[in-house]
């Protein structure tokens, strides 16, 4: 998509970098609710805002709308500040949670409505709403009403609406919330497609993991109005840098116990064993106390006496099975009376019943070292 900018003071340019610089967001004598964030997008990324309701996360999206004022720091579109210019003027684009279209208007004249604000000749209105239909698989429906259209409909007339003034950066402030699970995957894998093909810099904000997993090129994860990390899905779903990251996104067994490094490795012991897993390049020193992370489809249940072949293992009794159709949940509590789950595919499964000894299993590449804070 070529750009239609008509002078209105924005800067511009489709899928532009942006910087958020040591954001600051204070209320009051309160605590920050964004503390001194920090992060560079690359121009065309898409990027997942997630951490749980309080965390900063839709705040910081509404500095960069410019709806809320920042206390301090800067925001960078392309190479230019724009954290003091009004919302109109930043050239980025919204979509709400409640998609707020107008009831009284047709799907063509809701999308056409940023355009007819900017003062964009009537053809060329024309035009650009009629492609920007065709994109996301609306055009028959141009001359509908909003009531006349499902959740995901919707949604997407308010996607529309969003790019057809052809913004560098859309922000989408947990748009998918209000649709059913089906039409929400389905949603997740239609915004994926328009960012392939518009390539413009997107950022997304939810509080659910797995659609952060599904969509995001990397990941922002917030946490009382710090970055805790950003990576991408595999970084931030297999190497956590902090226990809040490893139980927040996914699910997660954690032992605690003292540790004891080397220069390759780390080794955790309670009393349970003692288990292997792989030095971090972010510890420094001894971090002992700690705990290990190890993800549940990562774990296998032998028979006890049955080999583990050089991996870390524990010896427990079975509390709870539960069939989940593609696999099975087995939930093993150990003596000290820590919980593994375990989460197995039908070829890895043994007959185990209740309250039955076994050996739980795990590699020591799965194995992710973590300090206690």
């Amino acid at each position: 998509m070529s750009n239609f900018s008509q002078g209105n003071g924005a800067v511009d340019g489709i899928g532009a970098s942006l910087s958020i610089q040591n954001l600051t967001k204070r209320y009051g004598n309160h605590s920050p609710a964004v503390d001194n964030v920090n992060l560079d997008i690359q121009a065309g990324e898409f990027v997942t805002f997630l951490g749980p309701s309080g965390s900063g996360k839709t705040t910081t999206l509404s500095m960069v709308a410019g709806f809320t004022e920042l206390t301090s720091g800067r925001i960078l579109l392309g190479q230019q500040p724009i954290d003091e210019l009004p919302p109109h003027r930043r050239n980025i684009g919204m979509v709400f949670q409640s998609y707020s279209l107008f009831p009284h208007m047709t799907v063509f004249n809701n999308v056409a409505f940023p355009l007819k604000r900017r003062g964009v000749a009537k053809s060329e209105i024309k035009k650009r709403v009629d492609r920007v239909l065709e994109l996301i698989q609306l055009a028959d429906k141009a001359d509908r009403f909003p009531s006349a259209l499902s959740g995901g409909q919707q949604q997407r007339v308010a996607l529309a609406r969003a790019i057809v003034f052809e913004p560098q950066v859309l922000l989408m402030d947990e748009p998918l919330s209000a649709l059913d699970k089906n039409l929400r995957e389905q949603m997740q894998l239609e915004i994926r497609r328009l960012h392939r093909e518009l390539k413009i810099t997107f950022i997304f904000v939810t509080h659910d993991q797995e659609e952060a997993l599904v969509m995001s090129d990397r990941i922002a994860l917030f946490n009382n109005g710090k970055l805790e990390q950003v990576g991408t899905s595999t970084e931030m779903y297999e190497s956590p840098k902090s226990m809040f990251v490893a139980t927040f996104l996914g699910d997660s067994n954690i032992l605690r116990g003292s540790v004891s490094l080397d220069s390759e490795s780390c080794v955790l012991e309670n009393e349970c064993g003692k288990f292997v897993a792989s030095r971090p390049p972010h510890f420094g020193s001894t971090p002992s106390p700690a705990a290990i992370c190890v993800r549940p489809e990562r774990m296998r249940l032998l028979r006890v006496g049955e080999t583990c072949n050089g991996e870390n293992c524990a010896i427990g009794r079975v509390t709870e099975v539960i069939y989940v159709g593609s696999s099975r949940k087995v939930e093993v509590t150990l003596p000290n009376g820590s919980l593994l789950r375990v989460r197995e595919q039908p070829r890895d499964q043994i007959q185990v019943r209740e309250g039955a000894e076994v050996a739980v299993c795990w590699p020591s590449s799965a194995t992710t070292l973590l300090p206690l804070q």
